[in-house]
């Protein structure tokens, strides 16, 4: 019967088989927008381990601050049958958790802590940490942070940690840190270039000899804003970002790697593993490494 099914092209009717059996055999997965490095890599994860799995990945995308968020939390995830589900670095109201939590899916959350869910993701103020030592190590003591809020609806746990951990850092090095040099650059590789911009339009003595960005794409965008206005890097302006984007090698950058590819497919084995009736066990920190590359040295 199944040589006969396999010549004849058959394939088994996902819907069908839930009816017999009460799963789905999907996935689905929730993000903010579908267009940002981290998600795209850590949707690759995902769906490697689902595939592996027998699984479908059923993708709901937000669609960034104007996108129907109440389709999608409401009517549209809870009429479309899923065994799991799978938040990448969203922020969610009330109303929202109640939603989900009242589908009774098993649930994970990647790139930032979210209230009553198990998350998958680095330790932000110890990656902050590693970034800013590494300056310090180097004998920067003006340092600059570029962050900000990520305008799509990013988890808004991610910036204020690694904020908090930059200063954290300075302070206990006896490091002041002036109102100006807090710098928004919306996580975004434009952000970083008008951050970098505003920090070096200042004359030479008054600049920060270095700058921490919490993103990879906004460093990225700081060293564009360097090369136009003819401050020369690392000689000049240090530039360390966090990530591991693959264009930072390109360029040289110096970062904190981490892999939002093995983040995912942690988060998928942990909500499958549920799915097949074992309890949610805790998830450590996902690793992060110092990755020292040309665009850090000594300051002048």
């Amino acid at each position: 019967m199944q040589r006969v099914a396999a010549e004849l092209g058959y394939v088994p009717s996902s819907a069908a088989a839930g009816l017999a059996t009460g799963r789905q055999r999907a996935v689905g997965v929730v993000l903010p927008v579908i267009d940002r490095w981290f998600y795209v890599r850590a949707l690759g994860g995902i769906d490697a381990e689902l595939r592996r799995a027998g699984h479908d990945l059923v993708l709901y995308n937000l669609g960034g601050p104007l996108g129907d968020r109440d389709r999608a939390f409401r009517r549209s995830m809870l009429r479309h049958r899923v065994d799991a589900l799978v938040l990448l670095s969203l922020v969610l109201d009330e109303t929202e958790r109640d939603e989900l939590q009242g589908s009774n899916h098993p649930m994970i959350v990647i790139g930032g802590p979210a209230p009553g869910l198990r998350n998958v993701g680095v330790d932000d103020l110890r990656v902050a940490g590693l970034a800013v030592g590494h300056l310090l190590g180097l004998g920067h003591r003006r340092i600059a942070y570029v962050g900000g809020q990520d305008e799509s609806g990013m988890n808004v746990a991610v910036p204020y940690l690694r904020r908090d951990g930059f200063l954290a850092t300075m302070h206990a090095a006896g490091c002041s840190v002036p109102p100006g040099w807090l710098v928004d650059g919306r996580f975004s590789f434009a952000g970083g270039c008008a951050a970098g911009s505003a920090l070096l339009a200042v004359p030479r003595p008054h600049r920060p000899t270095a700058v921490f960005c919490a993103s990879d794409e906004m460093a990225l965008g700081v060293l564009v804003a360097a090369a136009r206005l003819g401050v020369h890097v690392p000689g000049e302006l240090s530039v360390i970002g966090i990530d591991g984007h693959e264009y930072g090698e390109v360029v040289g950058l110096t970062t904190v790697v981490q892999d939002p590819e093995a983040q995912g497919r942690t988060a998928a084995l942990a909500v499958l593993a549920e799915v097949d009736g074992h309890a949610p066990v805790p998830v450590p920190p996902a690793p992060a490494t110092l990755l020292v590359r040309a665009t850090t040295a000594a300051p002048r």
